[in-house]
């Protein structure tokens, strides 16, 4: 099993090349549509890094693959630039999913 990843940046893509995996740029939706369906139908893909840039853009269509396949895990990963989630991200993802506050 194999790790791909999907980035919006060339900078992220090749520091993940160092460490062995593989992956490709795409920034327009014809390109990350027909990169992911390259990378779904790959069987040796066990895992799908995907930027929070491009997770962000296409939300709709990676929930939906999510939803209804079991491999590839989706995982998301911050860019060269940082996570662009706030530094309370687990306390109000608590929060919201079961209604108190820490």
């Amino acid at each position: 099993m194999k790790i791909f990843c999907l980035s919006d940046n060339a900078d992220t893509k090749n520091g993940l090349r160092l460490a062995g995996i593989q992956g490709e740029i795409t920034q327009t939706e014809p390109e990350f549509t027909a990169a992911l369906n390259k990378s779904l139908a790959d069987r040796d893909v066990g895992i799908l890094l995907i930027t929070e840039k491009l997770a962000k853009e296409f939300y709709g269509l990676i929930s939906e693959i999510k939803l209804e396949r079991t491999l590839p895990l989706i995982v998301e990963i911050p860019d060269r630039h940082g996570s662009g989630r706030s530094g309370e991200f687990i306390t109000d993802y608590v929060r919201s999913a079961i209604g108190l506050k820490l």
